[in-house]
């Protein structure tokens, strides 16, 4: 799954705020090996402020009705927790919904259940204003599959087929490093939830702080061992921003974890 942030200030440095560059990025996902593409609007970094949803369709609902004009060959999906954004981005032609929120927002339960997209469920403890304020928990895999399991549970119930439901147990979002290092070693136990697991570990500041790298950009290296160890415990879609570099490391990995 490659990151496309239609953001002026996503922490990673690859923020477009232009509709012909976020296309043209997508393309280039294609050419690297790609197989998903994820289309957001909002950052989500630590103390990140909220976008109003106008602007935030501003931004995405562009990209996606060129990218379906274009006949673009990859499902797209949209990294959004807002149901009136997510219901117009599936309009326009996206068919998985990326929520960071798990499903929490007023109505989003509901749209998901009514349009049936593939939808991912994020775990996040707190809010990106909030979620890196001293993050606690008594067993931190424990209590992110627990609410994972409530979350599938509860959109199945709904009417959303389990087929249709992905997983992710948020590295980054209201963890410490050792969360996120204690969710790759125990990715298997959210694995045993019987959901396809996605693992978003790219360019994110535990890795910085563990190599003492400060620029995202340079953690190509360091993503790369994570999403090894992912995929060798389980994981099922990795996403990343650097498409060609880790389509190599998927590839290696897949090879030999999985014959």
């Amino acid at each position: 799954m490659g990151i496309i942030n239609v953001t002026p200030d996503s922490f990673s440095g690859d923020g477009i705020i232009d509709t012909d560059a976020a296309v043209a990025k997508a393309w280039k996902f294609v050419e690297e090996g790609a197989d998903i593409v994820d289309i957001g609007g909002e950052s989500t970094r630590p103390g990140s402020q909220p976008v109003h949803a106008a602007e935030e369709m501003r931004r995405v609902l562009p990209v996606i009705e060129r990218l379906v004009v274009e006949n673009f060959p990859l499902p797209i999906s949209v990294d959004t927790y807002k149901p009136e954004v997510a219901k117009l981005a599936l309009e326009a032609g996206a068919c998985i919904v990326n929520d960071i929120f798990g499903l929490r927002q007023p109505r989003m339960m509901d749209l998901v259940a009514e349009r049936k997209p593939a939808v991912v469920i994020m775990h996040m403890q707190g809010t990106p204003q909030t979620m890196q304020i001293n993050p606690t928990y008594e067993d931190c895999v424990r209590e992110i599959a627990g609410f994972l399991k409530q979350q599938a549970e509860t959109v199945m119930k709904s009417g959303l087929p389990k087929d249709k439901i992905i997983v992710d147990p948020g590295i980054g979002f209201g963890k410490t490093v050792e969360h996120n290092l204690e969710i790759l070693r125990r990715l298997r136990e959210i694995k045993l939830l019987g959901f396809p697991v996605l693992i978003g570990t790219s360019r994110k500041s535990f890795i910085g702080k563990i190599l003492g790298i400060e620029v995202p950009a340079e953690r190509v290296w360091g993503t790369a061992a994570t999403v090894a160890i992912a995929i060798a415990n389980g994981a099922d879609i990795i996403r990343v921003h650097d498409v060609r570099e880790m389509v190599q490391v998927v590839k290696m990995t897949d090879a030999i974890v999985r014959g």
